[in-house]
């Protein structure tokens, strides 16, 4: 038995998931052997998933969004390193009900970065969703060494706003130990820098981005992706037309722009975990998110788990908070049935209050319908 599962986000951490499927399993059959792996798809919850999964937890101190200094946590095990933008730029970094769209800044991410190479790192993991920035990555890249300066030489402000300012681009100073090593962007999204899918366009309302923010926004970037194309060529538009250059308010075009190579982020996480031998143990496998939705779909944990178990055979249900896709849909993406808490217990804020222990009896049910 395999628990592969994510976050029940704002109720359970994929570790906590893990722990009360495990329970309510046993709580049926006490000597099952159940093997636990919380994934992660490279948003938030990342690095606590690869410390489940055995890497070693470092923490630096770093830069919040706002630039005020922030703990975050990167992964560390046998020259690999996990390093999740969030920890360092998140929106979870923020003063509740506090947004800054046009100021935010990915420098912490950057700082992340270096702490890892600090570290040794030869491949870095840079798991990329839930940012509170939409700055193209312009932050991580300073932190980095790169310079952009206004028309006085003057460093442009912090956050995409300030990149109207933009005149010059220099990455001249980038840490040279970038070149030397393997910088892997795992994301969930595909979208572009700019444009109608965006990073701005799309995600920029989640970050508190007004309609006239937006376009502001999408203007800076284009004009960034523009002047970055005296230091860095064509590359800078090609990247900003890549898949994935728009994740987490476009850090994902910082990251291509460093030569990082672009991989849906849950496959490149089960990798890093170790999920292909524990699949090969495993007769069953429980994985899950807190919403079992159409955006499970398109790259989420629970999405990718199912598609390699069953490239490997192997049956898969999934446990959730809530479920929104119809039988025939889950069917096809991979799962054999879902079982969400609401079926448990239909007041949805006692759910979410009470995630855990209803969590345990769900999973009591799928025991008694799969393993007995």
């Amino acid at each position: 038995m395999l628990v592969a599962a994510d976050k029940f986000k704002g109720s359970l951490t994929a570790v906590q998931v893990a722990e009360r499927v495990t329970a309510g399993l046993r709580h049926v059959l006490p000597d099952l052997e159940v093997e636990a792996l919380p994934v992660a798809d490279g948003g938030d919850g990342t690095v606590a998933a690869a410390v489940a999964a055995g890497f070693e937890r470092r923490e630096v101190r770093v830069a919040g969004p706002l630039g005020d200094e922030v703990t975050a946590a990167f992964a560390l095990r046998e020259g690999t390193a996990v390093v999740e933008m969030a920890e360092a730029s998140g929106l979870q970094r923020l003063p509740a009900g506090v947004f800054a769209p046009l100021t935010a800044s990915t420098y912490g991410s950057g700082e992340l970065l270096r702490a890892a190479l600090d570290a040794g790192a030869r491949t870095i993991v840079f798991g990329v969703g839930g940012s509170a920035t939409t700055d193209g990555g312009a932050g991580m890249l300073s932190a980095l060494g790169a310079r952009f300066l206004d028309a006085d030489g003057e460093p442009v402000p912090p956050g995409g706003g300030g990149l109207a300012r933009l005149a010059t681009a220099d990455l001249s100073g980038l840490d040279p130990r970038l070149a030397g090593i393997e910088l892997v962007l795992a994301s969930d999204v595909d979208n572009p820098l700019t444009g109608p899918k965006g990073a701005p366009a799309v995600y920029g309302p989640q970050k508190g981005a007004s309609p006239d923010d937006v376009e502001a926004l999408d203007q800076a970037l284009a004009h960034f992706a523009e002047v970055l194309q005296g230091p860095a060529g064509a590359k800078a538009a090609q990247c900003a037309a890549s898949p994935g250059a728009g994740a987490a308010g476009g850090i994902g075009y910082g990251a291509l722009l460093l030569g990082a190579r672009f991989r849906p982020g849950i496959e490149v996480m089960l990798d890093v975990l170790g999920f292909a031998p524990a699949l090969e143990r495993a007769d069953l496998v429980i994985t899950g998110e807190g919403s079992l939705d159409e955006q499970t779909l398109h790259g989420k944990a629970p999405a990718g788990v199912a598609a390699a178990a069953r490239a490997a055979d192997k049956d898969v249900v999934a446990v959730c908070g809530r479920l929104a896709l119809p039988p025939q849909t889950l069917g096809r993406a991979g799962f054999r049935r879902a079982y969400p808490l609401t079926d448990a217990e239909p007041d949805v804020a006692k759910c979410i209050a009470e995630a855990g222990p209803i969590l345990e009896r769900v999973a009591e049910r799928i025991a008694r319908d799969f393993l007995t």
